[in-house]
C-alpha cells in the first residue's frame, strides 16, 4: 500500500510534457478568468494555487488511497465482489464521499490559513476568489499529470483521425473538471467568509462526489463512455453557473453600495 501511495504521488512529476502542461495552464486560465481573482494586486495568491495542488494531492496519495482501501476492506467483510459490483450505485457511495471530502478539505488548507491571519474576516467576494484559485491549483496540476499521461501513451493527432471524438475525451473531461475543481473550492471559500464554512465545505465535498459518481454509473452500465464525459461537463457548468452568479451579486450589491 505504501509503495502505490508513493508511487501515485510521484506520478504527478513523471513524463513531461510542453503540450500536457500549457494546455493544462490554459484550461486553468480560461476558467479562473471568470471569478477575477486579484493575482496581480495580491500575489501572495500565487503561493495559493501552489500549495492547494502539492496539498490535495499529498492529501490524495497519502489520506484519500488508504481510507478507501479500508473502506473496500470493510464492504468486503460483510458482503462477496459479486454482490458489491451488483450493487455499486450503493456501495460506491462511501468511497466516493471520501474522495469529496479528503480533497476538498485539502484545498481548502490555504484559505483557512488566510482567513485565520486576517482575524477571520474577509469579505464573501475575496474568500470566493481565494477557493477559485485553490481550486484552480490543485485543477491544473491533475490536468497536466492526465495529459502526460495521455501523451506518454502515444495520443497524437493521427490518432484522431482514426478514433474520432473519444480520442479527445480525455481533454473534454479535464477541460470540465478543471472548471469543477475551482467552482468547488470558490463555493467553500465563499462559505468560509460568510461565517458558513462547514456547511460549504460539505456542499462542495457533496458536489465534488456527484461529479465522480459518473464512475458508479458508467460501471453499473447505466451510462456510456460518452454519457460520463457529458455529465461531468453538465455538472461543472451548473456548479461554475452556481459560483460565477455569488460572485456577479456580490458585484451588483458593492456597486449599488
Amino acid at each position: 500500500m505504501t509503495e502505490y501511495m508513493v508511487n501515485f504521488f510521484l506520478s504527478f512529476f513523471q513524463n513531461p510534457s510542453a503540450w500536457g502542461i500549457g494546455l493544462a495552464i490554459a484550461f486553468g486560465a480560461v476558467w479562473l478568468a471568470g471569478y477575477r481573482p486579484p493575482l496581480i494586486k495580491r500575489p501572495w495568491l500565487w503561493a495559493v494555487l501552489v500549495s492547494s495542488a502539492i496539498l490535495a494531492l499529498a492529501a490524495a496519495s497519502f489520506i484519500q488511497i488508504p481510507l478507501q482501501a479500508l473502506t473496500g476492506r470493510a464492504l468486503g467483510h460483510f458482503w462477496s465482489a459479486e454482490v458489491l459490483m451488483r450493487w455499486i450505485l450503493l456501495a460506491g457511495i462511501p468511497q466516493i464521499l471520501l474522495s469529496g471530502l479528503v480533497q476538498e478539505g485539502a484545498k481548502l488548507v490555504p484559505v483557512v490559513t488566510y482567513w485565520w491571519r486576517s482575524g477571520k474576516n474577509i469579505d464573501p467576494k475575496l474568500g470566493l476568489a481565494i477557493g477559485a484559485v485553490a481550486g484552480a491549483g490543485f485543477g491544473i496540476f491533475e490536468a497536466q499529470w492526465a495529459h502526460n499521461l495521455m501523451f506518454a501513451q502515444g495520443w497524437t493527432w493521427a490518432v484522431v483521425e482514426i478514433g474520432g471524438f473519444m480520442t479527445l475525451a480525455g481533454f473534454w473531461e479535464r477541460f470540465f473538471v478543471v472548471a469543477a475543481h475551482t467552482a468547488f473550492s470558490a463555493l467553500a471559500g465563499y462559505g468560509l467568509a460568510k461565517g458558513r464554512g462547514w456547511q460549504f465545505y460539505l456542499i462542495a465535498a457533496f458536489l465534488h462526489a456527484l461529479l465522480n459518481y459518473g464512475v458508479a454509473l458508467l460501471q453499473a452500465g447505466v451510462f456510456t463512455a460518452i454519457h460520463v464525459e457529458i455529465y461531468v461537463a453538465v455538472v461543472a457548468v451548473l456548479v461554475s453557473a452556481w459560483a460565477l452568479w455569488l460572485r456577479w451579486r456580490k458585484r451588483a450589491a458593492t456597486a449599488q453600495v
